[in-house]
């Protein structure tokens, strides 16, 4: 018997009251708040909410919002949903919900049953489901409608708990609320996700039942179980009920989805097909996805002339930020053209707008594992002269490409780099760290290795009691064997077997 997620009795009785790559365009929202434009000033809640580089001291949300009160600006419905639409798009969840609770607390705007939808959204991605459920229970019940009981729907599946999803699913059933296409798209993206085909069919015979008209979200979900299952089959019938179909749109992104089922199957010419249709259908505010999705999928069926094709369009289209040159310098680099990554990388230096250090991690990634440790070493240079500090990933890629092309004294050097420029959380390539603190120990440098090690103590990478172990054995010569790594596993120094791997 399905278990029901427990429903506060006063909300039981209540009527109906006044979704590279593919990943990325398959979000479905189910619940909605007004749609407005952005404000033309450059003065806005947003920008204060976000200021460049690191925020002042006594900086915080409430006091921001205090501030713009105190300067005599009015409370606008408006600019406190574009604000909060702003950084939920960035994903600054935890300041989007603070701005929520402040808007209500203070009482200066009365909340609709959108920003309720919102706040519930909110407080389960930054809280978690459980107080999302609290904050649920204690919504008035004039507020309680499809746009909130859409949001708890999201809320559950976003948490993967099938049990509470379906049961918020039959209460919106049984409230007379399922009477369109989106509490289904969630259930079916959940179902997808999950690889339980079989609730996919019920769901759509159920919504056909209805008289619920499928909407792309539905047709698009359905197609990418279809491709991940590798049920070319149904592929193939699904795509041609959509294209047969009048009232059906057909965009980019499901002939994406279809050529993503054939990469799988390795049906590389079918696959191709596809893009070609994908390719003719891009349009209007998605063209930017789009492309970024065509680069990498041309690149993973070796169609170079055709990546650089598409890259021609996005240039031509407009403006081009940090996420495209990332797809197209992934592509080349995947196409092993790493002449072709260079150029779009020096292009990029020339153009940028903001640093994003994931593009030369990225090119020097690939220089490295190449061997071409000069042309990775000159674009850290040039980092350094325009004032960026490279980051930790940057110079240990740079140590792994020493210590794989035997320039051993380099590659300690650069990982100490790598060590120092880490922040928290970071975690050394412990092959690339094994393999320095064997080239210190067979040089007898043992000071050396041990100020790595304590340097890796310093910096919190590594845990204490490790590190107190690896100079302790380091100081008496106990390396000759093995030693525990910073994971629970073991360094055997004697014979380094694995390779560095990448950040």
């Amino acid at each position: 018997m399905m278990m029901m997620m427990k429903v506060p009795q006063s909300i039981k009785s209540i009527g109906c009251s006044n979704q590279v790559g593919i990943s990325r365009v398959f979000r479905v929202l189910f619940y909605s708040t007004d749609t407005v434009a952005s404000s033309s000033s450059k003065d806005t809640l947003y920008r204060r909410l976000t200021p460049f580089g690191n925020p002042p001291p006594g900086f915080s949300v409430e006091s921001v919002l205090d501030q713009w009160v105190g300067e005599g600006r009015a409370v606008e419905r408006e600019e406190i949903t574009i604000t909060i639409k702003q950084l939920r798009k960035f994903k600054r969840f935890k300041q989007a919900l603070q701005v929520s609770e402040w808007m209500s607390d203070k009482t200066y705007l009365d909340l609709l049953p959108g920003d309720v939808a919102v706040r519930l959204d909110l407080i389960s991605k930054v809280h978690g489901l459980e107080q999302a459920e609290k904050y649920f229970s204690n919504i008035p019940i004039t507020l309680i409608g499809v746009h909130v009981y859409g949001a708890l729907l999201n809320c559950c599946a976003h948490a993967r708990n099938i049990e509470k999803t379906e049961a918020i699913m039959q209460k919106i059933r049984e409230l007379g609320l399922a009477k369109t296409a989106l509490p289904y798209n969630v259930m079916l993206k959940l179902y997808s996700d999950m690889g339980n085909h079989e609730k996919l069919d019920s769901l759509m015979q159920e919504m056909e039942e209805k008289g619920i008209t499928c909407d792309k979200f539905t047709y698009n979900t359905r197609l990418n179980a279809y491709a991940n299952a590798s049920d070319l089959d149904g592929m193939e019938k699904l795509l041609m009920k959509m294209e047969a179909d009048p009232e059906v749109t057909m965009d980019w992104h499901a002939y994406v989805v279809v050529a993503n089922g054939y990469l799988r199957a390795g049906a590389v010419e079918k696959a191709s097909s596809m893009l070609k249709k994908s390719e003719q259908l891009v349009r209007g505010k998605d063209r930017r996805l789009a492309y970024e999705v065509l680069l990498t999928l041309y690149a993973s069926i070796g169609k170079k002339n055709k990546v650089y094709r598409i890259w021609g369009l996005y240039k031509n289209s407009g403006r081009i930020y940090n996420m495209s040159y990332l797809s197209m310098i992934s592509s080349l680099v995947k196409l092993d053209d790493l002449e072709g990554a260079g150029k779009i990388w020096e292009e990029w230096e020339v153009v940028k707008e903001y640093y994003d250090s994931r593009i030369p991690n990225l090119i020097i990634s690939a220089y490295c594992k190449k061997g071409l440790l000069g042309n990775a070493q000159s674009i850290v240079n040039r980092l350094i002269e325009s004032g960026e500090e490279p980051s930790a990933g940057i110079w240990q890629h740079l140590a792994a490409g020493y210590h794989e092309y035997d320039q051993s004294e380099e590659a300690v050097e650069t990982m100490r780099k790598a060590i120092l420029a880490s922040h928290s959380g970071w975690k050394p390539n412990l092959a690339t760290v094994a393999a320095c603190l064997e080239y210190l120990k067979k040089k007898g440098s043992i000071k050396v290795a041990v100020e790595l090690i304590e340097l890796l103590k310093v910096k919190g990478c590594t845990p204490t009691d490790v590190c107190d172990r690896f100079v302790k054995d380091m100081q008496s010569g106990n390396l000759e064997s093995e030693s525990l790594d910073p994971m629970g596993g073991v360094f055997h120094f004697g014979s380094m077997q694995e390779k560095p791997r990448g950040v």
